[in-house]
């Protein structure tokens, strides 16, 4: 279900983080449905408990997730996971655009491509 990159710059554990986010957004995992265990993951991903746990902690400190003592770990609303994705892709835009401003890409340039992004251009 959560598949890493080794290759990917982005840390593994919001690599899970994302996945997460992201499949309780499109409904795989429902609200109030309860998650893997940590060591399940950590085993199902051959990672360090850890990892997985950080994810989660996350996961929890946005409000996308919830912790019942004993029970596990527990999906809350599909819109704070929605939230959670729009804010991690404004700041994920935001960097990219700060990064194109300082490799000499103008303004003008910078709203072409938003403009074709959003007007369903294949380009994008």
């Amino acid at each position: 279900m959560i598949q890493l990159d080794p290759t990917s710059r982005t840390p593994v554990y919001l690599q899970i983080k994302e996945q997460i986010t992201e499949l309780i957004v499109m409904g795989v995992f429902l609200p109030e449905s309860r998650l893997p265990s940590v060591r399940a993951l950590a085993t199902e991903t051959g990672l360090n408990p850890n990892t997985v746990q950080k994810a989660y902690q996350e996961l929890e400190s946005e409000g996308v997730i919830y912790t019942v003592g004993g029970k596990g770990c527990f999906v809350g609303g599909r819109e704070n996971a929605a939230e959670a994705n729009r804010e991690r892709a404004e700041n994920e835009l935001q960097e990219a655009l700060r990064q194109a401003r300082l490799a000499g890409v103008n303004r003008r340039a910078a709203q072409t491509l938003l403009e074709q992004c959003y007007g369903g251009e294949e380009k994008c």
